[in-house]
């Protein structure tokens, strides 16, 4: 039996501290019982002498000083895994929400999980279709990798976190798939949208969502992510299953690992985040990947919303040194009604390269990507020159380019929330758009494709 004690000292926001403990360890779980019988959880944030202060995953209010007694239970954080969690709706704890019965697990599992041995790495490699042509055609996500999202406030990061998760497959294979779907700090009416969006298509049946409130404990938001990375590493690694990991959002992560520090008195590092935050959100990310031997794979697209539009702000900045690339939503193309409003300029997938090609989407992919981006890019230096000079400075080619970003836009990037495009789909819309522009012009594509595509409509 766990010994009790009698010994809270002080209450302070979501911190306690107890005198006067032995054979307690760091991030050890506690039990908080009070004096009408409930239950409280918390775990162990540091130990000092016989001193525990303890991190509350539920609200303070309540806790009598003389009459609250802690147990520890000599155990860090775990959740209970197996099969029957996919199509289930859990709190940020890891607790059903759905109405369902509770889980019975297989095992259970510690949340910090292990850390991968990078010699087990294998390189990521295979091609994931979100249905997006703006991901799928130029920032493709290769399996294994780790692809976050830079939206900023008032943007639908919301619609487009749940397209990818209602469309995304691995091609090609009858392997199964998950999605492993966890928000943080979200409002109710985000969470219903999530929830009816994923069970609108029957998207639920292969999904595990975990659901943390904007109104629940900021000390939960961070076990939150932990939880559902548990969750993944268990269908990927245990049952062989492609896993789709989307978190969102990591800036709300952020923020509560900066109160929770704060509330520590911890010193402060910039914006008056914790200096560990890099550390901290590595141990997140780092646990996507692939091991050889092993079928199974982790692919993640973290969500975060960047705070005055900042790129440079810690967590954007933090983000992007240890994941590879970046999908960028831009206001601007928010604003004229593109959906989804990618900015596909300054997104990128640094793996891309080895996701596409002969045998995994098409051979012509690689040129082709490289020239709607050569394309895009002059026809907005057209259009930026067309405002201050006026149309008639313009030659008729750069009036071609103009016209292609428009067009780029409208019928590439501008697919809606409710098309799933297959990767033949997408690159055939690329070339329907290159078609705008003189076959002299297409000089980042190799004769053999320009001779198979680009005359397939028309003699231009």
């Amino acid at each position: 039996m766990a010994k009790e004690y009698r010994t809270i000292q002080e209450v302070a926001g979501p911190l306690m501290l107890v005198r006067g403990v032995s054979d307690v360890a760091f991030d050890e779980l506690g039990e908080i019982e009070l004096a009408d019988g409930s239950h409280r959880r918390c775990r162990v944030l540091e130990i000092d002498d016989g001193n525990a202060l303890v991190q509350l995953f539920e609200a303070s209010s309540g806790i009598n000083l003389e009459s609250s007694k802690v147990r520890f239970l000599g155990r860090s954080m775990e959740l209970g895994v197996s099969p029957d969690m996919l199509s289930r709706v859990f709190d940020g704890l890891g607790r059903p929400i759905d109405g369902g019965p509770d889980i019975l697990p297989e095992e259970r599992r510690d949340i910090n999980g292990l850390p991968m041995n990078p010699a087990a790495r294998a390189y990521p490699s295979e091609f994931i279709q979100t249905g997006i042509s703006a991901i799928d055609g130029l920032n493709t996500l290769v399996r294994g990798q780790k692809l976050p999202i830079f939206s900023a406030s008032g943007l639908p990061h919301a619609q487009l976190a749940a397209q990818i998760a209602r469309q995304a497959k691995v091609v090609g294979t009858d392997e199964p798939f998950a999605v492993v779907f966890a928000a943080m700090g979200i409002t109710f009416e985000e969470a219903n949208f999530f929830q009816e969006s994923f069970r609108e298509n029957g998207a639920i049946d292969r999904s595990v969502l975990f659901m943390n409130l904007a109104n629940d404990p900021a000390v939960e938001r961070i076990a939150t992510p932990r939880m559902a990375l548990t969750a993944a590493e268990y269908l990927a690694f245990e049952k062989g299953m492609h896993v789709l990991v989307i978190l969102t959002d990591i800036t709300n992560y952020a923020d509560a690992l900066r109160e929770v520090s704060a509330a520590r008195k911890e010193v402060p590092g910039r914006r008056g985040y914790p200096g560990y935050m890099y550390t901290d959100l590595a141990q997140l990310y780092e646990r996507a990947g692939r091991q050889r031997g092993k079928n199974g794979s982790i692919t993640m697209i973290p969500i975060l919303t960047m705070p005055e539009d900042d790129k440079t702000h810690p967590i954007p900045d933090l983000t992007g040194y240890i994941t590879e690339g970046q999908i960028i939503l831009s206001r601007d193309l928010y604003r004229k009604g593109i959906q989804p409003p990618i900015d596909v300029l300054p997104s990128l997938s640094r793996l891309k390269d080895k996701g596409i090609g002969e045998g995994k989407t098409r051979a012509d992919h690689a040129n082709t990507m490289n020239q709607l981006f050569s394309a895009y890019a002059r026809g907005k230096e057209c259009k930026e020159l067309m405002v201050i000079l006026g149309e008639a400075a313009l030659t008729p080619i750069d009036k071609l380019y103009a016209q292609f970003a428009d067009e780029f836009e409208e019928k590439y990037v501008n697919q809606g929330y409710r098309t799933d495009r297959s990767i033949e789909d997408t690159l055939n819309t690329g070339w329907e758009l290159l078609r705008i522009l003189p076959r002299t012009e297409l000089k980042r594509i190799k004769d053999e494709f320009l001779d198979k595509y680009y005359s397939e409509k028309t003699d231009k």
